[in-house]
């Protein structure tokens, strides 16, 4: 018989895959720290772009997920990989890569800008909220995982643009800084 991929075993590989990954992220910014290069802002700015891609690739999927899963019927082999998929997503990808965008990106604001500027206290604002939308898609995962979602397949289109929105207003912050 095929392993399919919602069985127990690729789940684990997966997630010791994706610890593999944020250990060896983590052991990175530990060297950076302690070498000391010149270009250390390019370096935990980078690896902050990459962090915060990967936090809104996240954002962005999991809602379209959710519309897929309230067209599944409860209890269903469709309904149960949307959960599996839903659950993978969110610790996976989506928690670890927002834990690592506001460490660094508060390390980038205090260290480079003092937390100073209008533009700063605006873009922080917008990250707030945008943390808010991953809590609240946090939750809606649970409640799918207990059969219990009362969203309509609308609502998550509508939520589908909310990560959107909120990632033009922080990256016109970060680039533009209109105040």
């Amino acid at each position: 018989m095929t392993e399919r991929q919602t069985d127990a075993r690729p789940g684990n590989r997966a997630r010791a895959r994706a610890f593999i990954a944020i250990a060896l992220f983590l052991a990175l910014l530990v060297v950076l720290f302690l070498w000391q290069p010149d270009n250390l802002y390019l370096w935990i700015k980078a690896l902050h772009i990459i962090a915060v891609m990967s936090w809104m690739a996240a954002l962005l999927y999991m809602p379209r997920l959710f519309i897929y899963h309230t067209d599944a019927a409860p209890g269903s082999e469709q309904s149960e990989t949307f959960k599996m998929m839903e659950r993978r997503l969110l610790k996976v990808i989506m928690n670890p890569a927002m834990m690592i965008s506001w460490m660094l990106g508060l390390y980038l604001a205090w260290s480079v800008y003092g937390f100073q500027g209008g533009w700063l206290h605006a873009k922080l604002l917008f990250v707030v909220l945008l943390t808010a939308v991953h809590i609240s898609f946090s939750r809606a995962v649970r409640a799918f995982a207990r059969d219990e979602n009362t969203r309509s397949a609308r609502y998550w289109r509508l939520m589908n643009e909310a990560p959107t929105l909120l990632m033009i207003l922080i990256v016109v912050m970060a680039v533009v800084k209109p105040f």
